[in-house]
């Protein structure tokens, strides 16, 4: 099921961003990003009413910094609309991916944030410079 979810999360990622720079390039980028994220915050809102696992006292368990990751939720999505302003869908998901695996290996190489640490190897790092190679591919050929 992860896999599922993951190519879900990947595809709807894509697709929105797509959409939301559309909308934005119609109404202006800091209209529409309040118009996605206004409308995802009251479908969260509905979505709690029916969610059983709620624990509010773990906000003040939680380590604070967690608490941020609202504030990466609107650069998350006011970056990729200008990323795929201003180089492609494809272009700007591809950087986009490679910027995420990177991010997740620095993340799991220091165990940071109670990840568990797991090493970025050569065979890893191999990995990245060929994704890097595809893209740079991609942009320059055809």
């Amino acid at each position: 099921m992860g896999y599922i979810f993951a190519i879900l999360a990947g595809s709807a990622m894509s697709i929105q961003g797509v959409m939301n720079t559309r909308l934005g390039e119609k109404t202006g980028l800091l209209l529409s990003n309040s118009y996605v994220q206004g409308t995802a915050f009251i479908l969260a809102l509905i979505a709690l009413i029916f969610a059983k696992d709620n624990n509010f006292k773990g906000f003040g368990e939680v380590n604070k910094i967690y608490l941020f990751g609202g504030v990466l939720g609107l650069v998350i999505t006011l970056t990729v609309m200008l990323s795929v302003k201003k180089l492609s869908p494809v272009l700007a998901v591809s950087v986009i991916l490679i910027a995420q695996l990177i991010t997740a290996a620095v993340i799991e190489g220091f165990g940071l944030m109670e990840s568990e640490k797991i090493a970025f190897t050569w065979n890893k790092i191999v990995g990245v410079i060929a994704m890097i190679g595809g893209v740079i591919l991609f942009k320059y050929t055809g």
